[in-house]
């Protein structure tokens, strides 16, 4: 059986680009697949590498069980395909971009999951999503708010601090994906590079 690496962090913190980095570079020894997250938001919008769906594409998969995990934020839903099951009995380590706010519901339906938290400070959040340049400065605002706000506890939770080199945080994420290939039970381990 793989292991279910749950990466969450707030918008700008960085996961995206880790997760693009490590799929470039994961070799034959870490067996890990990446789970494309299924979203109700235009492809042109860039970002990750997701499948767009419309919002009636969406409820007809969620309707027919094709999503293991699904929640709205943002105005958007998100769903990761049941897919991710077959991977985990086969051996595969399994990487999902989740969501903070759904971590209760996935930690149930998935309780054996390892939780990597990407942080980063809020002056160097703000810059990111500044540059990115897909919200108003009143939504950066809020995202901030909502960033500082929200707390995560998880009896098997990872940190990896991203305010410094983004390939001291990618090594850090390999670390933990080498890790989960070894041991299935990493538990309080805090990175920070």
């Amino acid at each position: 059986m793989g292991q279910l690496i749950y990466l969450i962090g707030a918008s700008g913190s960085g996961k995206d680009s880790i997760m693009q980095a490590v799929r470039e570079r994961i070799s034959d020894e870490i067996p890990t697949l990446f789970a494309h997250r299924y979203i109700t938001r235009p492809a042109e919008l860039g970002g990750e590498n997701y499948i767009s769906l419309t919002e009636k594409e969406f409820v007809i998969r969620q309707n027919a069980g094709l999503f293991a995990m699904h929640w709205k934020s943002h105005g958007y839903c998100y769903g990761i395909g049941t897919e991710i099951k077959n991977w985990l009995n086969n051996g595969f380590n399994v990487v999902v971009n989740g969501s903070r706010e759904y971590l209760p519901v996935a930690s149930s339906l998935f309780p054996n999951l390892l939780v990597t938290l990407v942080t980063v400070s809020e002056n160097v959040l703000r810059q990111r999503l500044i540059q990115r340049g897909r919200e108003s400065m009143e939504e950066i605002e809020k995202r901030l708010e909502r960033a500082k706000a929200f707390k995560v506890n998880h009896h098997n939770l990872i940190t990896i601090s991203n305010d410094g080199l983004l390939e001291d945080s990618i090594k850090c994420f390999i670390d933990i994906l080498t890790g989960a290939t070894k041991s299935s039970s990493i538990a309080d381990l805090q990175i920070n590079n």
